[in-house]
């Protein structure tokens, strides 16, 4: 027995998980052309999501569905299945009330709420598109030219806030004629809105009844924004169908014991991003589970609110980002009862939005050990919201970081030959129809086959055994050629490079485009750099001149360069940082947070432009 294998051996098993077997066809074409397909075939799935609400509250009316803080106590605040469907079936009474033109969507500006869920519920009822919209559009930007871009595209007849006066400025923005205004808390000063409060007491009529019957497969549920990654946003039609049935695709991938307590989530994910509002909310909500809304996020000064949440909920399963899992376990490590409160009920645990780095598994692997003396299964999908979203998932346990697993049944995967890799493209019944008032973009988004270009790259794991996975190898319009060229990868590079910084960096632009090598503009983390040096109130300017940061900075970048092994597509010669934030206006941040590399590049020129001057100013930094 080899020493890999032993190691292997002597590591504590993982918590069981029945899943899905990975039973792959795969057709090999003459061009080079791989098309991947479960031969398992997909299980029904609903009509349409109404009817789960309608289930549960029948089957388990006194269930709580949601549950979030509120009160200047901050206590938590229950709402039960039973209680939700009857104040839907007001709100659904009173968006009917309202004689709205058919199909015109209802827009939700604010963020996670049981309020926003309700809405949304009824909207669907009512057969009129939920549109949940970035909160960033109106509370971080100072144009509002997204927010009122969208508005000319979707033509909502509804527009709800959560609170009037935080959202002044932007409905002030926006042309309000013919748009009926509904406020939560307080009213905006100025426009005529009407109280959540008294929608929620309208009497119901049979005409309920009659809307949610007349609601098909095909009626439009939900409009969902992508992230302007590759330019404005588009909306994207999300059917019933294709949210119903990726509901069921998750789930059949990994079944719950039927005879299991229901499911328990505690999640802060934007309801406004295909994630956080398809992939975890609808599934949760079919299997009749409980969502505790976390209003946390994995940022100083909010993962508190996380911790509070975390020491009194315990989840059957938790999905957050990678910068999140290092808040959780920096403070678990330093928590016994934390720790404990978070793996006691623990199945699954699920990341996504960038690469999770291995040291940061090992150390989740090493608290959930410490805690109930299992491992817990790290869990990721792969998608987008044009395919609402998950269509490939890592359905077996795995200790591989990075990958992006398989095909779900009832999804068609073709993988393209591109230089060293191939593009990805999806066909199957989790697809748009297309985006909505926009024929020219549906027609370029699918290839002559049907399948959707998503643009995403990835390799095999291993190109004779297929079933092994796939590993996701960045966008395809982000990749560049250096003047050698040499093909550089930049979704890999920029997560390895993040990582080796860390934590000095929050995030990071790769240049090299036609350039001799690779340099990278970094924004600071600002408050791991106050940490570092002792200065809590340091601005951006003075920590990234500090020589601890850039000592910091440094040596972990060359440490990176060290395990290159020479290769020029991933070694870094020069960095950077950056003191101005990433621009929402200007779109080098997406309504997920998450950079866009090209318009970050283009609006950036001129810091590029310092980077490969030569010789190199004071700022840059050269390395080995």
């Amino acid at each position: 027995m080899n020493a890999q294998a032993a190691a292997v051996l002597t590591k504590p098993a993982f918590r069981k998980i029945d899943w899905l077997e990975r039973d792959i066809a795969v057709e090999r074409r003459p061009d080079g052309v791989i098309v991947l397909k479960s031969r398992v075939p997909l299980m029904d799935y609903q009509t349409h999501l109404p009817a789960s609400l309608a289930k549960w509250s029948q089957e388990r009316p006194d269930q709580v569905w949601l549950a979030q803080r509120n009160g200047p106590d901050r206590q938590w605040r229950h709402l039960t299945y039973a209680e939700a469907k009857r104040t839907v079936d007001a709100l659904t009474q009173a968006l009917l009330d309202m004689k709205l033109e058919a199909d015109r969507p209802v827009a939700i500006l604010s963020g996670n709420s049981i309020e926003h869920a309700l809405m949304t519920q009824a909207a669907m009822q009512a057969r009129h598109p939920a549109a949940p919209m970035s909160p960033a559009y109106s509370l971080m930007s100072q144009d509002h030219a997204k927010l009122k871009y969208l508005f000319e595209l979707i033509e909502p007849a509804v527009v709800m806030v959560q609170d009037g006066p935080t959202f002044q400025k932007a409905l002030d923005a926006l042309d309000l004629t013919g748009i009926r205004v509904i406020h939560v808390a307080r009213p905006p000063e100025g426009i005529a809105s009407v109280s959540f409060v008294e929608m929620a007491a309208t009497q119901v009529t049979p005409a309920v009844e009659q809307s949610i019957a007349q609601i098909t497969p095909d009626t439009i549920g939900k409009l969902l924004f992508t992230s302007g990654s590759t330019g404005i946003p588009k909306a994207v039609i999300n059917t019933q169908r294709m949210m119903t049935a990726n509901a069921a695709m998750m789930m059949q991938v990994r079944p719950r014991d039927p005879d299991s307590p229901p499911p328990v989530y505690l999640d802060w994910m934007p309801w406004n991003h295909t994630m956080g509002g398809n992939a975890l909310f609808h599934p949760l909500l079919i299997e009749g589970g409980t969502l505790y809304i976390d209003d946390g996020k994995p940022m100083p000064g909010l993962i508190e609110e996380t911790l509070k949440n975390v020491r009194e909920i315990s989840p059957t399963y938790y999905a957050n980002v990678p910068a999140g899992y290092a808040m959780l376990a920096a403070a678990m490590e330093k928590d016994d009862a934390l720790c404990r409160n978070f793996f006691r009920n623990l199945n699954v645990m699920g990341y996504g939005g960038a690469r999770l780095p291995d040291d940061l598994y090992d150390r989740m692997q090493a608290l959930a050990v410490r805690a109930t003396g299992e491992r817990i299964v790290f869990y990721t999908g792969w998608g987008s919201t044009e395919t609402s979203p998950t269509s490939t998932g890592t359905y077996w346990d795995t200790e591989r970081v990075g990958l992006i697993g398989l095909p779900f049944p009832g999804v068609e995967l073709k993988m393209v030959p591109v230089d060293d890799k191939y593009e990805l493209r999806l066909r199957g019944v989790n697809v748009m129809p297309g985006y909505y008032r926009q024929p020219d973009l549906t027609e370029a988004a699918f290839d002559e086959e049907g399948f959707y270009k998503i643009g995403d790259a990835a390799v095999f794991v291993d190109d004779s055994d297929p079933v092994q996975g796939l590993i996701f190898s960045g966008r395809v319009v982000e990749d560049f050629k250096l003047t050698t060229g040499t093909f550089v990868h930049v979704g890999d590079l920029r997560t390895d490079a993040i990582s080796a910084a860390t934590p000095v960096v929050q995030d990071a632009l790769i240049a090299g485009q036609d350039r001799p090598w690779i340099g990278v503009l970094a924004w600071p983390n600002l408050a791991a750099c106050r940490l570092l040096i002792g200065e809590p109130e340091a601005g951006f300017a003075e920590v990234v001149k500090h020589p601890a940061v850039l000592a910091s900075l440094k040596s972990g970048l060359e440490a990176h360069n060290a395990g290159t092994k020479g290769a020029s597509s991933k070694r870094i010669a020069r960095a950077m940082f950056m003191v101005e934030p990433a621009s929402i206006d200007g779109n080098e941040l997406t309504d997920k947070g998450y950079i866009n590399q090209r318009a970050g590049l283009q609006r950036r020129a001129a810091l590029v432009e310092q980077l490969y001057a030569d010789p190199p100013g004071s700022d840059v930094m050269v390395l080995k």
